[in-house]
């Protein structure tokens, strides 16, 4: 019994508890879903200390990091921005205006319409994001390191077909929604 309990993660022991309680229902997807579920919050708190010490919060990283990963310039509009971050427009003005007060990005004219601005890494805004990353992909290698490299790969091969699965489940769902006029 002491082996069974030590192959027993939170999950494992949380659809037990629930199959007693409601027998009839299957909680296959806390199997799947739950379990990223709880490896993000687990990890979570050791990405927002790694940001925190390039004194950035999670959201303005993710900025940088968007606007640094999409390569020289590393300038993008607004729109692109808040579509690749999947956030509110709200909430990019927000973080915009943190960043740009920093020094981190700044505001220049957009290549593509003459009445709009772009949002542009400065030299600090790229060393920091790099800095901030590489340190970040350094503690999540370390977090993961006990892991088989040979599962590592095929859960990464799965977490991929997953995503693709879901990411397709919801569009289909959005696009069977009525609009409203």
């Amino acid at each position: 019994m002491a082996d069974e309990r030590q192959s027993q993660d939170h999950i494992d022991r949380a659809r037990a508890q629930w199959a007693k309680q409601l027998p009839d229902l299957d909680t296959g997807p806390m199997a799947v879903l739950g379990r990223i579920y709880r490896l993000s919050r687990l990890v979570t708190p050791s990405i927002e200390a790694t940001f925190a010490s390039f004194n950035l919060d999670r959201g303005e990283f993710d900025v940088i990091g968007t606007l640094l990963r999409s390569g020289p310039p590393h300038r993008l509009t607004p729109t692109e921005l808040y579509r690749s971050l999947m956030i509110a427009s709200g909430s990019l003005t927000h973080r915009l205006g943190r960043l740009e007060k920093a020094g981190l990005i700044k505001r220049v004219p957009s290549d593509h319409d003459g009445r709009s601005l772009a949002v542009q890494l400065t030299d600090e805004g790229m060393g920091r994001a790099e800095a901030a990353f590489r340190l970040d992909m350094a503690k999540e290698a370390g977090a993961i390191a006990g892991f088989d490299p040979e599962k590592k790969a095929q859960l990464a091969d799965l977490l991929r077909d997953l995503n693709l699965a879901v990411e397709a489940h919801l569009s289909r769902q959005e696009a069977a929604e009525p609009t409203e006029d």
